[in-house]
């Protein structure tokens, strides 16, 4: 398993401190981050957490996916690795 997880479902009022809050029940937390957008500084809704153990964050996993924070229910579950993206320069006329 992995340390790192994927936290989903976010109020767009939550920020760090607070997911860091919630995720500290279970155990060390060595970062909590909600990503944010760029141009409006609003919450995109979602942030991951790096837990201090695999136990501790299958903990986590049990302990707050589906549960309610500030409003929403939360989905928490192991991060994947971020996949390559296809493409290039999105389509359009040459």
């Amino acid at each position: 398993m992995n340390n790192k997880l994927y936290v989903g479902n976010l109020s767009y009022s939550v920020r760090d401190e607070q997911l860091q809050d919630a995720f500290s029940a279970f155990g060390q937390v060595n970062s909590a981050k909600v990503l944010m957008d760029r141009d409006s500084g609003r919450s995109k809704g979602f942030g991951f957490v790096e837990m201090g153990s695999d136990a501790e964050a299958q903990a986590a996993i049990d302990g707050l996916n589906g549960r309610d924070l500030d409003g929403r229910a939360l989905t928490v579950n192991v991060a994947r690795p971020m996949e390559p993206r296809s493409g290039g320069y999105g389509g359009g006329r040459r």
